[in-house]
């Protein structure tokens, strides 16, 4: 018999276990569309996709792999008893890195070819020239947190000449293109040097704040970031008065410390920003990838092999 699993909310797929019994013909597997049917099947199941609270953990005697249906979850999917248990964690990275990185060198080269300007003067209808042009060739870029997203985002940098800092705290060594990798406690001495400033980290203990004045102070005043990871990295009254006071040259969102970003924010009419409703990710093919990670590992699990994606709960990561 192979093992037992239960699909909770709130990613819960209902063609998920025909594919799951064609690839593992004895699995045991339940779809439970509310926490309350989750609570009354957790209690011997072997593995569970979805969020598994602090009840349904209780619960939870048998359980040795639980795999999360986002690269980033909410905060306090790593609650505390779950981070104590053995219970073995995956996440769905790598799925988005294409996609993202897109959106990354569409906010970067907009601010190198001066958009940022160009279009609010086009809703205007005002025909002037004149924003001096940013040679990618000659510039730096700096890009924190260089897991698969920041890894192919170098890549891209790279094929536009552009020189690459890296700063990572797991990254063993430079990936294609990244000419220095620093670690995060060395993140001051990298932004100084950076025309642009790419955020990719996840939000964790570590880099919840990781953006503040202090940071922005440390960037040149030409230079512009962008932030298309978790929100909650950084502060955003500090980057607020980074703009308005000139210590950094623009900014691309597309995550925020509040979402959606309230209506009246001071971001929304800042002419050196640009703005996205949190849709770096978006993009065919995500659920294809989703189900594909999942099926995998779940035969890996069958299998006693390795998973992939295991995350270090502690950094939520």
């Amino acid at each position: 018999m192979a093992f037992k699993l239960i699909i909770c909310p709130p990613n819960y797929q209902e063609h998920w276990p025909d594919l799951l019994r064609q690839e593992i013909p004895d699995i045991d597997v339940q779809v439970c569309p509310t926490v309350g049917e989750a609570m009354e099947v957790i209690g011997d199941a072997d593995a569970a996709f979805g969020d598994i609270r602090p009840e349904l953990l209780e619960r939870a005697h048998n359980l040795k792999w639980i795999a999360c249906p986002q690269a980033g979850p909410r905060a306090g999917y790593y609650h505390d008893s779950l981070i104590d248990s053995d219970v073995v964690v995956t996440n769905t990275r790598e799925i988005y890195n294409d996609h993202i990185s897109a959106h990354i060198m569409s906010l970067l080269l907009a601010f190198a070819r001066g958009l940022q300007v160009y279009i609010p003067q086009q809703v205007a209808g005002v025909w002037q020239q004149g924003y001096p042009t940013i040679y990618l060739p000659e510039a730096t870029a700096a890009i924190v947190g260089v897991g698969g997203i920041g890894g192919e985002t170098a890549r891209l940098c790279s094929e536009f000449g552009m020189t690459l800092l890296a700063v990572d705290p797991r990254l063993p060594e430079p990936t294609q293109g990244v000419a220095e990798l620093h670690r995060p406690d060395n993140l001051l001495y990298v932004l100084p040097r950076a025309d642009f400033v790419i955020v990719t980290v996840p939000e964790t203990p570590e880099t919840q704040g990781m953006f503040r004045t202090e940071q922005f102070q440390a960037m040149k005043n030409s230079a512009f970031f962008i932030n298309i990871g978790r929100g909650a990295t950084v502060i955003l009254d500090d980057l607020v008065t980074a703009l308005q006071s000139g210590e950094i040259g623009g900014a691309g969102l597309d995550v925020f410390q509040i979402e959606p970003l309230p209506a009246g924010h001071p971001l929304w009419t800042m002419p050196n920003v640009l703005i996205t409703p949190h849709v770096a990710g978006n993009g065919p093919y995500l659920e294809q990838r989703r189900t594909e990670l999942f099926i995998d590992n779940c035969k890996r699990f069958n299998e006693g092999r390795e998973l992939r994606n295991v995350v270090d709960k502690a950094n939520w990561f």
